[in-house]
C-alpha cells in the first residue's frame, strides 16, 4: 500500500513544476502537462518514487546509518532541522561549508574545537583569560555552532544524503556524487536528475510540498529504528536466557521462606551406600558345671 495517496499531493501542490521555458528535458518522464506556462509533474510517478526512497531510508535506519538532511533554502531551511533532530539525523540548514564529505577530517577538527572551547567554559579555564580573547573565542564558537553545531555528534561519514533543491546544494552532491554516497532529493522540473540516486519529482519550492515530502520520510525512518531497537531488545534477552542457561546447567533453584530471590545451587551427590552390617553370631551355649 502506497504511503501517500494521490489528493494529499494534490493538496500541497507537489504537482506544480517550474517554468516550462526553463525545464529541464532529462525530466520529461516525470511531467505529465503543461498549464499555463507552468508544467505539471505526473503525481502517480511521484507516488511510486517516494514509496522507493522511504524503503530505502527506512532499510538505512534499521541498519543504523546516517542520513545527513541538507537544504539552506528559507522555505525548507527549518522543516528540515525539525525533522531531521526528531529522528535524530544530522542536517545542514546554514550553509555547505567547501569539503564537507571530501575533506571531512578537517571539518572534524573544527567540531573538536567547539567542544574544546564548551570544555573551557566548564573547568573554569575561559574566566581566566584577558576579556577580549573570551569575546574572540565566544565569537567563534558562535560561528562554529551555526554552521556545523547540528553534525557535532557525526563522527564519520553519512551513509546517504537527502537534499531540497538540487540546483542550489549542487556542491553537496557533487561531493556525495565523488565518495559514492547515495543521494535522495526532491528534484523540480527544472533540474538535472542524472546525479541524483533516488529522485522524487516533487515542487521543492512550497512549503507545504517538502513538509509533506518530509514526514513520509521521516516517518519511514522512525520505523527502522523502531524495528532496530525491537531487534536488539531480542537479542538482549536471547543472550540473557543463554547467559542464565550455562551458569545453572542443572535448573534447580532453591527459595527461601520470605519469598527471596532464588539461590542457585549445585546438584548434591549420591550419597555413599552403607557399609554391610554382620549379622550378630549367638554364642555356644554352656552347660553349667556339675556340683
Amino acid at each position: 500500500m502506497p504511503r501517500v495517496n494521490f489528493q494529499e499531493l494534490l493538496d500541497a501542490g507537489v504537482h506544480f513544476g517550474h517554468l516550462a521555458r526553463k525545464w529541464n528535458p532529462k525530466m520529461a518522464p516525470y511531467i505529465f502537462d503543461q498549464k499555463n506556462g507552468i508544467h505539471i509533474i505526473d503525481l502517480h510517478k511521484t507516488i511510486v518514487k517516494i514509496d522507493e526512497a522511504a524503503d530505502a531510508m527506512k532499510e538505512l535506519a534499521r541498519s543504523g546509518r546516517k542520513i545527513l538532511f541538507v537544504a539552506t533554502k528559507k522555505q525548507a531551511k527549518e522543516l528540515v532541522a525539525e525533522k531531521a533532530a526528531a529522528v535524530n539525523m544530522p542536517s545542514i540548514t546554514e550553509r555547505w561549508a567547501g569539503g564537507m564529505l571530501t575533506n571531512f577530517p578537517t571539518i572534524r577538527k573544527a567540531v573538536k574545537k567547539m567542544n574544546t572551547i564548551d570544555k573551557m567554559k566548564e573547568d573554569g579555564t575561559f574566566e581566566k583569560l584577558a576579556k577580549r580573547e573570551r569575546l574572540q573565542i565566544t565569537r567563534q564558537r558562535e560561528k562554529l555552532e551555526k554552521n556545523l553545531g547540528s553534525i557535532r555528534d557525526m563522527s564519520r561519514l553519512p551513509s546517504a544524503l537527502f537534499v531540497v533543491d538540487i540546483q542550489k546544494e549542487a556542491n553537496a552532491v557533487k561531493e556525495a556524487n565523488r565518495l559514492n554516497i547515495p543521494v535522495f532529493a526532491m528534484v523540480d522540473t527544472c533540474c538535472d536528475p542524472t546525479p541524483i540516486d533516488y529522485v522524487i519529482p516533487a515542487n521543492d519550492d512550497a512549503t507545504k510540498s517538502i513538509e509533506l515530502v518530509l514526514n513520509i520520510l521521516c516517518q519511514a525512518i522512525e520505523e527502522g529504528l523502531g524495528e532496530r531497537k525491537l531487534e536488539k531488545d531480542k537479542e538482549v534477552a536471547e543472550e540473557t536466557a543463554e547467559g542464565e542457561a550455562l551458569s545453572n546447567p542443572t535448573g534447580k533453584r532453591l527459595r527461601s521462606r520470605r519469598g527471596a530471590k532464588p539461590v542457585q545451587v549445585a546438584e548434591a551427590e549420591a550419597p555413599a551406600e552403607p557399609a554391610p552390617v554382620a549379622e550378630p553370631v549367638e554364642a555356644p551355649a554352656v552347660e553349667p558345671k556339675a556340683e
